[in-house]
């Protein structure tokens, strides 16, 4: 019996939300990488882009556990000898949530065009609105990704 491989015509894209609110930086980030390439479908071909489109909100609300807002360090680099820059997470929360999550995620995800593609269907905004209400996109409770007290 020959193994079904999906062709990109049978693919179907659903819409998922996800609150940020209160979630686990790294659990948000493993579930939403997971959805973006498609491992949660049974037709799943690690070649191919399976998954769904997701949008995250309220990324400022997200939270880090055990200090790491301060202790783990993000870098740049411009390209140019000595052109090297670091921040705290923290501080790139406070300026920039969107694109916190948005790099959280992309480290999941496989570093080629496959893992290119599969991050354009990410949208993360700040705050608790978002303008894609026409796509209709479920809910997607995360309650394992919740802190714990």
């Amino acid at each position: 019996m020959p193994t079904y491989t999906p062709k990109a015509s049978e693919i179907t894209r659903d819409w998922v939300i996800v609150d940020a609110d209160g979630l686990v930086l790294g659990r948000l980030a493993t579930e939403v990488a997971r959805i973006l390439r498609g491992k949660h479908k049974v037709t799943f071909a690690p070649h191919m882009d399976m998954g769904d489109h997701v949008i995250i909100i309220n990324a400022d609300k997200v939270v880090l556990t055990s200090g790491k807002a301060e202790k783990k360090k993000i870098y740049r680099h411009s390209g140019f000898p000595g052109g090297i820059k670091e921040q705290t997470f923290a501080d790139l929360l406070d300026r920039k949530p969107e694109e916190a999550v948005r790099r959280s995620v992309r480290g999941m995800l496989p570093h080629n065009r496959l893992g290119r593609a599969q991050l354009r269907k990410l949208k993360v905004y700040a705050g608790p609105s978002h303008p894609h209400a026409a796509q209709q996109p479920k809910v997607l409770e995360l309650d394992h990704a919740r802190r714990s007290a």
